[in-house]
């Protein structure tokens, strides 16, 4: 009888044994799915076109929280993103006084010569040499003055080193009253001399200051090999907090026409191989991934001139997600 009750007892965990396995390779079974809920539904082929189709049925679009669309036409001002800095007056300042004090030398100079040469023209007690001296160092000056000029127009630029009310100018800089800017355009960006510009401070992007545009900057950044354009902050309440030094960036306004075509946000676009796609909707499942040019940066996306319509089915959320589900159905098919 003991015998048989020890038989039982071991057929009954034998038989538990065998329900755990079960239960576990379930349970494991089921983590795996979760892990990749959208494997079964996610298929890829390619069209009569030979595009690369992506097919999600409707519950995965819905687990992956596709948010479907159609981007806004937009016809917006041309403009280049720039990114600079405050420059400081101090250098400026010091060379403008350089170049004062030739100029002054230079006056007198020049009339001392004047002077001696009527004097001796007269028949008076001077002698020629002293003349000859004179206008030697009338010619000095003169190149004195030519070299400090040179300098001022090569180092900060023709159009503020003309200015008539450079020194009146020199003057509100250095006391904070007017602020000197340089915005560089991206290496390789063709800019044009901007019609309007608006800049930022990197702790108040929400608010623009107007600046004007006093023309090219004169060199390029050796570290950067950017070129850009010298602007000025003036007359403005803004101008006393740009101190020297201060990261800014700001909009370049282009002439010419503005550019129309559909805005894309951010969210939408996603990057592979170096470029810019979108994933466009072109039945209930189906969905494709579109190369696109980002013409323009606007507000918190892109605005897009070719290659899409405001028709089209556009995945404005979610975008990233299917990009991991293509990727992932290209190992599984080899794609």
């Amino acid at each position: 009888m003991k015998k048989l009750v020890w038989i039982l007892v071991a057929v009954a965990g034998v038989a538990g044994l065998i329900v755990g396995y079960r239960q576990s390779s379930q349970e494991r079974q089921a983590e795996a799915q979760a892990e990749q809920p959208f494997a079964a539904q996610a298929l890829l082929h390619r069209n009569a076109e030979g595009a690369l189709v992506l097919s999600l049925d409707a519950g995965a679009q819905q687990r992956l929280g596709l948010v479907i669309g159609h981007p806004a036409a937009a016809s917006v001002l041309r403009r280049i993103k720039a990114y600079g800095r405050v420059l400081d007056p101090a250098p400026l300042a010091a060379l403008w006084a350089d170049l004062a004090s030739a100029e002054a030398t230079l006056e007198a100079s020049s009339r001392e010569f004047q002077r001696l040469k009527q004097l001796h023209a007269q028949g008076q007690n001077v002698a020629l040499r002293a003349v000859e001296t004179a206008e030697a160092t009338l010619r000095r000056d003169q190149i004195a003055r030519e070299a400090l000029q040179t300098k001022l127009i090569n180092g900060w630029g023709k159009a503020l080193a003309t200015r008539p009310d450079l020194s009146n100018l020199i003057r509100a800089l250095v006391m904070r009253e007017a602020a000197l800017i340089r915005l560089d355009v991206p290496p390789g960006t063709r800019a044009e001399p901007p019609q309007a510009v608006q800049i930022f401070t990197l702790d108040a992007p929400e608010q623009p200051i107007a600046a004007s545009c006093l023309g090219p900057a004169p060199e390029v950044d050796p570290q950067a090999q950017s070129s850009g354009y010298l602007l000025l902050v003036q007359d403005s309440p803004s101008a006393g907090r740009l101190a020297p030094g201060q990261a800014l960036w700001g909009w370049l306004e282009q002439p010419g026409p503005s550019r129309t075509g559909v805005l894309l946000p951010a969210s939408a676009v996603v990057r592979a191989a170096g470029q810019a796609w979108v994933y466009v909707q072109t039945d209930s499942t189906n969905f494709i991934r579109r190369l696109v040019s980002l013409a323009q940066p606007s507000g918190d996306g892109w605005l897009v001139s070719d290659g899409l319509t405001a028709q089209d089915h556009l995945v404005l959320t979610g975008a990233q997600m299917l990009l991991s589900e293509e990727f992932k159905g290209r190992i599984r098919v080899g794609y």
